[in-house]
């Protein structure tokens, strides 16, 4: 495969450009100069940069994906999340956003590489590269994940809009409009200008943090040393970490992420910036979150609310009562601003995703008339979200705990679809894996499918003890030991018999022209018998988990009826 050559500077609007014809760009308008917030970079402009003002130029020309998806990603449930942390267990699980950290980073900077190097959407690539079957599944069941998601977001802006005093019904209805009017102006600049100014938004938890005086030196503490509250429950410490995990880690953003990139047109050669990018949004999430449980945290201490968490309103709550009404509204309004952020990042993952599939028209550069798909899709899981949170009675409890359920269920899979597009090298060629980074990816696989196991028996069986979760985490833990040792012992066995020819190196130097070839060019992946049998595993267990989920769910709802 020859590396794809730059195309030549367009001479008319890039919506009106043709896709290099050795390329696997499904939009033409995935194709042309970078329109960042904050730049722009000429397709014809120079490989390299040799001083800093030029680096720092392009730097902020190509920011954006990783902050958007990061701070996204410190949405309505993360705040519910975090919160809860903070007002029952103080902060002793900061633990957790320390060990979140590179799990973060892998998964996000795969999702990077995938998107620079192929230029296809992740859905439109599981459905070419591994089938209709897990191409419609994970579309379908990102549509109905994102717009229960979706839901939560707008639970988040109403209860903000409550402290402030705005009536629920206008409020949620003009902050759906803003939503779909920031998408729909048919300029990509504009949107992520937008976005970029919530990304500000969200620094308003700064002065809270320091209005609200936590133990800085416990919190340093507790962030680089692991531990257990004393004398809490350990089947609810259990549940609360994996939902932080579930709320820092969330399928939507592979998709959201690897369409984004390809949106702003950003080629491998800006990989580097986009790292920068990515850290800097993990940054940002990390210490965001860190300040919600640390105030939170400081608020509530030795006070009659401590460890009688309700939700994001009392904690708003809280703190106009102990720290001063300033801190209630900059809290209610981050609040608001991180949900906005959200429900956009979230809906557009859909209609991307959507596009993928379908074979639509779908960028933010096009104007609705151009793209009615893509838009229509976006502005209608967008009110129907919003309807649902605004309409009397709805069970808003129950779509919130189908929320962390199915996304707990549905990350391990989409996890391991991102692993083996990373090392198909038809797909990837001199950016595919390497061995560390799937030894390490592979553990989190394994980590996140125990986890979800435990979720979804959660569910099953609200009353699960502190013991029987332990002896779901240790079998967990000892079935994923089992499996890694025999697929190296197989291995080895292979490679001493001569059967398995050892692989041939991968040739690095050329990555920053390489692009993968069309779609249609490539051959279909060559699955071993021991993947084979891992997805059809993957697959007995996603739909045995999502209808238990959903039979549970039912009995809930027919309860509360």
């Amino acid at each position: 495969m020859t590396p794809m050559p730059h195309a030549p500077a367009p001479t008319r609007p890039a919506t009106e450009m043709p896709a290099p014809s050795d390329s696997a760009v499904l939009d033409a308008a995935h194709v042309g100069d970078i329109h960042g917030a904050f730049g722009t970079i000429r397709l014809d402009g120079p490989s390299s940069h040799s001083t800093w003002k030029r680096r720092l130029k392009t730097l902020l020309a190509i920011a954006g994906p990783g902050l958007i998806v990061m701070v996204g990603d410190n949405d309505a449930g993360a705040f519910g999340t975090y919160t809860q942390a903070g007002q029952n267990y103080g902060t002793s699980l900061l633990w957790t956003l320390l060990l979140l950290v590179p799990v973060l980073y892998v998964n996000q900077e795969m999702v990077l590489r995938l998107g620079v190097v192929t230029g296809v959407g992740h859905a439109r690539l599981i459905l070419e590269r591994f089938g209709k079957f897990w191409g419609a599944f994970s579309a379908i069941d990102l549509f109905i994940l994102n717009a229960l998601t979706i839901v939560t977001e707008f639970i988040g802006i109403s209860i903000g809009l409550d402290y402030l005093g705005v009536p629920k019904v206008p409020g949620v209805l003009v902050s759906a409009l803003v939503v779909v009017a920031a998408a729909s102006t048919g300029s990509f600049r504009r949107f992520e200008r937008v976005c970029m100014a919530l990304v500000a938004g969200s620094l308003l938890l700064v002065p809270v943090f320091f209005m609200a005086r936590p133990d800085y030196g416990q919190m340093a503490h507790d962030f680089v040393v692991p531990g257990i509250p004393a004398g809490s429950d350990i089947a609810d410490v259990t549940l609360l970490i994996i939902a932080i995990v579930g709320t820092t880690i969330a399928p939507w953003q592979l998709f959201f992420q690897q369409s984004y990139v390809i949106d702003k047109r950003i080629t491998p050669r800006y990989m580097k910036y986009e790292r920068v990018d990515l850290w800097l949004g993990i940054a940002i999430v990390v210490l965001g979150a860190a300040a919600i449980i640390g105030f939170t945290a400081a608020t509530f201490a030795h006070g009659p609310e401590a460890g009688h968490f309700t939700d994001a309103g009392g904690v708003a709550r809280g703190l106009g009562s102990h720290v001063g009404r300033l801190a209630g509204i900059l809290f209610a309004v981050a609040l608001i601003d991180a949900s906005v952020i959200g429900a956009a990042a979230v809906g557009l993952s859909t209609s991307y995703a959507l596009g993928d599939v379908l074979g639509l028209k779908h960028s933010l550069h096009r104007k609705p008339s151009d793209a009615k798909g893509f838009y229509a899709a976006f502005a209608g899981i967008i009110a129907l979200s919003a309807v649902i949170v605004i309409i009397p009675g709805s069970p808003l409890g129950l779509l919130t705990v189908g929320v962390q359920v199915l996304a707990g269920v549905l990350l391990p899979s989409a996890t391991v679809f991102l692993l083996l597009l990373c090392n198909d090298r038809q797909v990837m060629g001199p950016w595919v894996n390497g061995r560390a980074m799937n030894v390490f990816t592979s553990a989190v696989i394994a980590v996140l499918v125990i986890l979800s196991v435990v979720l979804t028996a959660a569910v099953l069986f609200p009353d699960i003890s502190g013991a029987a979760i332990l002896q779901i985490l240790g079998g967990g833990a000892l079935l994923a030991l089992l499996a890694a040792a025999g697929i190296a012992v197989v291995r080895l066995r292979a490679a001493a018999s001569g059967k398995a020819a050892p692989a041939a190196p991968v040739d690095r130097s050329q990555r920053a022209a390489w692009r993968m070839p069309p779609l249609a060019l490539l051959e279909r992946p060559r699955l071993s018998v021991a993947r084979r049998a891992g997805l059809s595993v993957l697959r007995v267990y996603l739909l045995v988990a999502m209808v238990l989920v959903i039979v549970r769910v039912v009995q809930l709802a027919v309860a509360a009826g």
